[in-house]
Parts: C-alpha cells; sequence; structure tokens
C-alpha cells in the first residue's frame, strides 16, 4: 500500500477512536485501525468487539492495499506531524514509513490485516433520520447514570430504546437505570411506524459513549437496529454497536405519582446547596437528610471521619413534615442535565422512591430511591 493523505483527514478521527481501540479484549489486533485503500481514498475501520467503527476518507492511492497499524502510535505521529501532506508506505514484513518530503519519518512495525476482526454487515438495516442535537441529548440525559465496572446485568450496562405512545402522542425513548434510580428521557417523534420492531432493545453504555464522539451538533443523522447490532450512519462514517441481551426490567410503575405531592425548588439554588452538602459525604457515608417542614428544606450531611455539615433554604412547601435520605450525588447528577431554571420536585414519604423533572419541560424526569436513615 503506498497513499498520500492530509493531516487533518486522519488526525480528528483517530483521536475519536482511541477509546475502542484502547479497550482489552482477547484479541491484541483490536488495539489497531485497519486502513484499507478504496476508489479515490481510504476506509478506516476500529472495533472491540462490542463496538465497530468504519469511516471513508479521501486520499491519493499510489499502490492498494492494506495495513493495521497500532491505533494509539498511529494518533500520536499524526496529532504531531508537521505538515499536511502525509506519506503512509508498507514495506516488507508488515512494517510501514510514514513521513513527508522533508524531513520527518518513522518506521513501525504492523499486523496482519488478515487478522482483522470482521464488521457486521449492516446494509439490510432499515434506517430512520434524527436530528443530532435531539439524539446528543437523549443520551447526555441517560448516559450519567452508570453501573460498576464489575456490573453484568444488560439492564445496568445499557440504556433501553423504545417507540411508546402516549397521549396520542407518538415518541422515541431511552431509559437507563443501576438498580437505585432511573433516568428517562422523551422526543416526539411523528413518523413512529419508521421504527423497526415492536419490543425496544438494550444498547450499551460503553457504545452510546463511543457514539457520542461523532455527533455534530449541525446534522442529521440515520440510525436503525437489527436483533444484533444498533447502528448510526452519517455521510462518511459508520458506528456499530453489538445490542445487549436480556430484558429490561418494566419501570413505568417506579414513575407513577399516585397518592404524591409537587414542589417546585429553584435549580441552581437547589444545586449549590447539595453541592456544598456534599463535601463530607465519602464511599462509606452518601448519605444526606432531608428535612421538609413549612416553607423551609434542611439538608442535613454527616460523617464520622470527615465531620458535618447543614444548611436550610425556602422553599414553597406546605405539607406534613418529611424527612428522608438520599444519596447526593444521585441529585446533583441529576440537577446538571435539567435545563429548566425550577424542578419539580414530586414526594410521597419517606420510604418512596422521589422524582425530579424540569418544570417546563416534561420529556425528562428521573428517580431516585431513598437510603435508610
Amino acid at each position: 500500500m503506498k497513499i498520500k493523505i492530509i493531516k487533518r483527514h486522519l488526525s480528528d478521527v483517530l483521536s475519536k477512536l482511541q477509546t475502542i481501540a484502547g479497550r482489552k479484549t482477547n484479541l491484541a489486533i483490536t488495539t489497531a485501525v485497519l486502513i484499507k485503500t478504496s476508489n479515490n481514498g481510504i476506509n478506516i475501520i476500529s472495533t472491540d468487539l462490542e463496538t465497530g467503527f468504519i469511516g471513508f476518507y479521501p486520499a491519493e492511492i499510489e499502490q492498494e492495499g492494506a495495513v493495521a497499524i497500532n491505533a494509539k502510535k498511529l494518533f500520536e505521529i499524526i496529532r504531531d506531524f508537521p505538515t499536511e501532506e502525509i506519506y503512509i508506505n508498507e514495506i516488507e514484513n508488515y512494517w510501514i514509513d510514514i513521513f513527508n518530503k522533508n524531513n520527518v519519518e518513522y518506521k513501525m512495525p504492523c499486523m496482519n490485516p488478515d487478522d482483522f476482526p470482521g464488521i457486521p454487515d449492516v446494509e439490510n438495516i432499515s434506517y430512520f433520520n434524527l436530528n443530532t442535537s435531539i439524539f446528543k441529548d437523549m443520551i447526555e440525559k441517560t448516559i450519567f447514570i452508570q453501573g460498576g465496572t464489575e456490573e453484568k446485568r444488560a439492564h445496568i450496562n445499557g440504556i433501553y430504546f423504545e417507540k411508546v405512545q402516549e397521549d396520542g402522542i407518538n415518541k422515541l425513548r431511552f431509559v437507563s437505570t443501576d438498580g437505585s434510580r432511573l433516568a428517562k428521557v422523551d422526543c416526539e417523534y411523528e413518523n413512529i411506524s419508521d421504527i423497526p420492531g415492536e419490543k425496544g432493545v438494550i444498547i450499551s453504555k460503553k457504545g452510546l459513549n463511543d457514539l457520542y464522539k461523532f455527533l455534530e451538533s449541525q446534522e442529521t443523522i440515520k440510525i436503525g437496529y437489527n436483533d444484533t447490532n444498533f447502528v448510526l450512519k452519517k455521510e462518511n462514517e459508520t458506528v456499530i454497536i453489538r445490542l445487549l441481551e436480556g430484558n429490561f426490567p418494566e419501570y413505568k410503575y417506579i414513575i407513577d405519582k399516585k397518592d404524591s405531592f409537587n414542589i417546585t425548588i429553584e435549580r441552581q439554588k437547589f444545586l449549590m446547596v447539595l453541592k456544598r452538602m456534599s463535601i463530607f459525604t465519602s464511599e462509606n457515608y452518601k448519605a444526606v437528610i432531608f428535612k421538609f417542614d413549612k416553607g423551609n428544606l434542611l439538608v442535613f450531611s454527616t460523617n464520622p471521619e470527615m465531620g458535618e455539615s447543614k444548611e436550610d433554604m425556602s422553599i414553597d412547601y406546605d405539607f406534613d413534615k418529611l424527612e428522608i435520605s438520599f444519596n447526593v450525588r444521585y441529585f446533583i447528577d441529576t440537577l446538571n442535565v435539567i435545563n429548566d431554571d425550577n424542578v419539580r420536585v414530586t414526594l410521597t414519604n419517606e420510604k418512596s422512591p422521589c422524582i425530579i423533572e424540569g418544570e417546563k419541560n416534561n420529556n425528562f424526569l428521573s428517580v431516585i430511591m431513598p437510603m435508610r436513615i
């Protein structure tokens, strides 16, 4: 293989692929990116066996071929390369030469491109269009809930994607949970018949984190899935995420607001109080106590290893006294992804979950389970 490529066509995509190629798998070759010549350009392919990527970029082809190059080292070379024009030539015995016409040259060993894992064929999948900003927002409002590193359950490691119809409105929905909290975000989608299947699918959170890097702010993307893969297609790039196997738990009863009451609180003020009260929390002491009384909320944190703190704020509260304990980090995470000036906090009693929504935007809600005091 002998090619000439422009630096800016490579550096950005190689940067985005570092997490995929950087993950440990049973195959050492997944630390490489596969570069294959194509008509008037090259295909760059990366996979960690769960998330796959293929992109096409213009290049001048002098000799066709394919090479598998260590993704990290190639990125470091391209990122700091002093000229825009870069030449990549394959030498014998799986070595390559990366150079310019002036004064820079790298020689490095590669891997056998024939050993590179295949990428699933997704040509026969049906796709529907979605605005990038909407899709990014849906990911942001659910991906912050992460499971533990040793977690094996699909519904903890993935986000549930389904189509729903509520009150005559067609919607696309993401739902995420870690067992102690839940986040749900909707977007209206009129042509819901374009969405394949009747059941939802579970998409890997790791895969969605990788995919998110390829979402620009102003564009329309194509999304599709079958029984095994979730696919995002752009003009010249495709991300393929292997779906997780398993059943997502029935969540709708958790967001039922029967016998509950609502409190409206200024979001930023509430957030800053909780941040201050989180200073003394730790892995062993995560709980913060919320004491609701007429017109007042007292937030109290205690940690025998560090100290204690308390702060109260005036709120519009006219219900019975209520003392309830929560993991304060869950509240902070939720308030950080809500854009409204005020939030609506829905409570029932000290044993029932709390529901948090924006006062005006009802497309997102978060459910947080209480802790034992």
